[in-house]
């Protein structure tokens, strides 16, 4: 399950304060030095959307007492309700990516 995506770790308060002296800084005082460009050939891998989170429906579905319990122990730090749709979800492109 380690490679289920999990919700980010809240900011510490120094990483809230640098980022908010980032905001005040013009870009051209940002030292970007160490950040390479992206060759152009990487683009070719670029998706739109990525980001786009699907909006959740709430269902009733019946589980196994015992396959609830199992992902209720091991949701690691996120609700299990996540963790459930997340392995669907996986099946979902899994069983999609075997038919084309």
């Amino acid at each position: 399950m380690k490679d289920i995506a999990t919700k980010p770790k809240p900011l510490t308060i120094d990483q809230k304060q640098q980022l908010e002296r980032l905001r005040a800084m013009p870009d051209e005082q940002i030292d970007t030095v160490d950040i390479p460009e992206a060759p152009a050939e990487n683009w070719r891998y670029a998706r739109r959307g990525a980001l786009y989170r699907p909006l959740k429906q709430s269902v009733t579905i019946r589980l196994d007492a015992d396959v609830l319990q199992w992902f209720k122990d091991h949701a690691a730090g996120r609700g299990y309700q996540s963790a459930i749709n997340a392995v669907l979800r996986q099946h979902v492109a899994k069983t999609d990516s075997d038919k084309g």
